[in-house]
Protein backbone atom coordinates (compact mmCIF):
# COMPACT_ATOMS: atom_id res chain seq x y z
CA UNK A 1 0.00 0.00 0.00
CA UNK A 2 1.25 3.29 -0.77
CA UNK A 3 1.85 6.39 1.92
CA UNK A 4 0.64 9.38 0.36
CA UNK A 5 0.38 11.14 3.34
CA UNK A 6 3.15 11.41 6.17
CA UNK A 7 2.77 12.58 9.76
CA UNK A 8 5.01 14.31 12.17
CA UNK A 9 4.88 15.06 15.54
CA UNK A 10 7.27 17.08 17.47
CA UNK A 11 6.83 14.73 20.92
CA UNK A 12 5.28 11.27 21.50
CA UNK A 13 2.62 12.60 23.74
CA UNK A 14 1.38 14.55 20.84
CA UNK A 15 0.33 11.09 19.74
CA UNK A 16 -3.02 11.28 22.12
CA UNK A 17 -4.25 14.06 19.68
CA UNK A 18 -3.15 12.96 16.95
CA UNK A 19 -5.42 9.40 17.15
CA UNK A 20 -8.00 10.86 15.05
CA UNK A 21 -6.10 11.74 11.90
CA UNK A 22 -4.67 8.40 12.27
CA UNK A 23 -8.14 6.72 12.45
CA UNK A 24 -9.70 8.89 9.25
CA UNK A 25 -6.96 7.99 7.15
CA UNK A 26 -7.34 4.34 8.58
CA UNK A 27 -11.33 4.55 7.72
CA UNK A 28 -10.72 5.93 3.93
CA UNK A 29 -7.98 2.75 3.75
CA UNK A 30 -5.51 6.08 2.76
CA UNK A 31 -1.46 5.13 3.41
CA UNK A 32 0.40 7.10 5.98
CA UNK A 33 3.53 7.33 7.47
CA UNK A 34 3.93 8.62 11.46
CA UNK A 35 7.34 9.44 12.86
CA UNK A 36 8.04 11.49 16.21
CA UNK A 37 10.31 14.33 14.82
CA UNK A 38 11.40 17.63 16.52
CA UNK A 39 12.19 20.93 14.38
CA UNK A 40 14.71 22.27 17.23
CA UNK A 41 15.81 18.49 18.52
CA UNK A 42 15.91 17.16 15.22
CA UNK A 43 16.27 19.37 12.64
CA UNK A 44 18.69 17.74 10.46
CA UNK A 45 15.94 14.59 10.45
CA UNK A 46 13.70 16.55 9.55
CA UNK A 47 14.99 17.98 6.74
CA UNK A 48 16.18 14.46 5.66
CA UNK A 49 13.07 12.65 6.30
CA UNK A 50 10.74 15.29 4.30
CA UNK A 51 12.76 14.92 1.76
CA UNK A 52 13.09 11.59 1.22
CA UNK A 53 9.30 11.29 1.91
CA UNK A 54 8.78 13.34 -0.96
CA UNK A 55 10.70 10.82 -3.42
CA UNK A 56 8.88 7.85 -2.46
CA UNK A 57 5.55 9.36 -3.28
CA UNK A 58 4.78 11.38 -0.05
CA UNK A 59 1.98 13.62 -1.01
CA UNK A 60 0.74 15.74 1.58
CA UNK A 61 2.25 15.89 5.48
CA UNK A 62 0.30 16.80 8.71
CA UNK A 63 2.77 18.82 11.51
CA UNK A 64 1.43 18.65 15.02
CA UNK A 65 3.83 20.38 17.71
CA UNK A 66 2.82 22.14 20.82
CA UNK A 67 4.44 25.51 22.47
CA UNK A 68 6.96 27.16 19.73
CA UNK A 69 5.42 25.04 17.02
CA UNK A 70 8.05 25.31 14.16
CA UNK A 71 7.97 21.97 13.32
CA UNK A 72 5.01 22.65 10.33
CA UNK A 73 7.27 25.32 8.74
CA UNK A 74 9.99 24.01 8.66
CA UNK A 75 8.78 21.06 6.68
CA UNK A 76 7.62 23.37 4.27
CA UNK A 77 10.80 25.14 4.15
CA UNK A 78 11.79 21.62 2.85
CA UNK A 79 8.88 20.95 0.52
CA UNK A 80 6.61 21.94 -2.63
CA UNK A 81 4.19 19.65 -1.24
CA UNK A 82 0.96 20.86 0.68
CA UNK A 83 1.96 20.89 4.69
CA UNK A 84 -1.38 20.98 6.96
CA UNK A 85 -0.23 21.93 10.46
CA UNK A 86 -2.11 20.94 14.08
CA UNK A 87 -1.32 22.86 16.75
CA UNK A 88 -0.80 20.70 19.77
CA UNK A 89 -2.76 22.32 23.65
CA UNK A 90 -0.30 23.39 25.64
CA UNK A 91 -0.84 24.01 29.40
CA UNK A 92 0.49 27.10 29.80
CA UNK A 93 -1.24 29.13 26.86
CA UNK A 94 -4.16 26.00 26.10
CA UNK A 95 -2.40 26.07 22.59
CA UNK A 96 -2.74 29.94 21.60
CA UNK A 97 1.02 29.48 21.25
CA UNK A 98 1.02 26.54 18.94
CA UNK A 99 -1.52 28.02 16.80
CA UNK A 100 -0.11 31.11 16.61
CA UNK A 101 3.34 29.70 15.63
CA UNK A 102 1.83 27.41 13.21
CA UNK A 103 -0.65 30.13 11.56
CA UNK A 104 2.16 33.19 11.44
CA UNK A 105 4.67 32.02 8.07
CA UNK A 106 6.38 34.41 6.61
CA UNK A 107 5.06 34.78 2.88
CA UNK A 108 6.95 31.74 0.48
CA UNK A 109 6.05 29.07 3.50
CA UNK A 110 2.97 28.28 3.08
CA UNK A 111 1.45 26.32 6.09
CA UNK A 112 -2.39 25.20 6.22
CA UNK A 113 -3.40 25.52 9.68
CA UNK A 114 -5.92 23.44 11.50
CA UNK A 115 -8.30 23.98 14.89
CA UNK A 116 -5.94 23.43 18.05
CA UNK A 117 -6.09 19.88 19.36
CA UNK A 118 -8.26 16.61 18.59
CA UNK A 119 -10.43 18.84 16.32
CA UNK A 120 -7.73 20.35 13.97
CA UNK A 121 -6.10 16.83 13.97
CA UNK A 122 -9.36 14.95 12.47
CA UNK A 123 -9.76 17.72 10.24
CA UNK A 124 -6.17 17.91 9.04
CA UNK A 125 -6.49 13.99 7.45
CA UNK A 126 -10.06 15.15 6.06
CA UNK A 127 -8.12 17.93 4.49
CA UNK A 128 -5.38 16.00 3.05
CA UNK A 129 -8.29 13.27 1.94
CA UNK A 130 -9.69 16.42 0.25
CA UNK A 131 -6.66 17.24 -1.13
CA UNK A 132 -5.47 13.57 -2.58
CA UNK A 133 -8.57 13.38 -3.50
CA UNK A 134 -8.15 16.11 -6.65
CA UNK A 135 -6.02 13.51 -8.51
CA UNK A 136 -8.48 10.03 -6.70
CA UNK A 137 -11.71 9.92 -7.89
CA UNK A 138 -11.70 6.84 -5.12
CA UNK A 139 -11.10 9.24 -2.36
CA UNK A 140 -13.33 11.92 -3.67
CA UNK A 141 -16.28 9.49 -4.14
CA UNK A 142 -15.37 7.84 0.03
CA UNK A 143 -15.80 11.93 1.04
CA UNK A 144 -18.66 12.65 -0.89
CA UNK A 145 -20.11 9.38 0.94
CA UNK A 146 -18.62 10.71 4.35
CA UNK A 147 -20.24 13.82 4.51
CA UNK A 148 -23.32 12.40 3.32
CA UNK A 149 -23.21 10.29 6.21
CA UNK A 150 -22.49 13.06 8.55
CA UNK A 151 -25.60 15.31 7.28
CA UNK A 152 -27.86 12.25 7.58
CA UNK A 153 -26.94 12.24 11.23
CA UNK A 154 -27.45 15.48 11.86
CA UNK A 155 -31.34 14.97 10.15
CA UNK A 156 -32.03 12.55 12.40
CA UNK A 157 -31.58 14.59 15.72
CA UNK A 158 -35.05 15.01 17.32
CA UNK A 159 -35.15 17.22 20.07
CA UNK A 160 -37.91 17.75 22.53
CA UNK A 161 -39.03 20.86 23.15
Amino acid sequence: MSKPVSIIMGSQSDMETLQGAVDVLKDFNVGFDIRVLSAHRTPKDVERYVEEASEKGTKVFIAAAGGAAALAGVIASHTTLPVIGIPIETKSLKGLDSLLSTVQMPAGIPVASMAIGSAGAKNAALFALQILGTSDKKIRQKMSGYKKDMRAKILKIKLKA
